[in-house]
C-alpha cells in the first residue's frame, strides 16, 4: 500500500470509529455487544466482537508502528461501518442490535 493510500485510511478510520479505546473496552465487556452480530459455525465471539478488540490494539499503536494486517483491517473496518450505517432502522435507534453491532465496530451512531 502507497503511503498516500495510508493517510487515506488513517484519515477515515478516525473520523469513523469514534469511540475511545476505554469506552470500546467497556462496550466489549457488556452483554449487548455479546449478542450481536454474525458467529461462525461453532458460535463463541462474533465477527464485530472481534474485530472491536483488534480495533482497541490499532488505537493504542502508533501509526507509523502499524502492521500490514492492522492497515488491512482498518480497511475492513471502514467499509464495515460505512455499509451498516446506511441500513439505519427507522425511529429510536439507542436500543437497537444495529448501533450495538456498529459499536461492536468502534462507531457509535448517537455520537454523531
Amino acid at each position: 500500500m502507497a503511503t498516500d493510500d495510508h493517510q487515506e485510511i488513517w484519515d477515515e478510520f478516525r473520523s469513523l470509529v469514534n469511540m475511545t479505546p476505554s469506552e470500546l473496552e467497556k462496550w466489549l465487556d457488556s452483554a449487548e455487544s455479546k449478542e450481536v452480530g454474525q458467529k461462525g459455525e461453532s458460535g463463541g465471539e462474533s465477527v464485530g466482537h472481534k474485530s472491536g478488540h483488534a480495533i482497541i490494539e490499532i488505537k493504542h499503536t502508533k501509526k507509523a508502528d502499524l502492521t500490514d494486517d492492522q492497515w488491512a483491517h482498518m480497511q475492513k473496518v471502514i467499509g464495515y461501518i460505512k455499509r451498516h450505517s446506511k441500513q439505519k432502522p427507522k425511529g429510536d435507534i439507542k436500543d437497537t442490535n444495529w448501533r450495538y453491532s456498529l459499536m461492536n465496530w468502534g462507531h457509535d451512531p448517537l455520537k454523531d
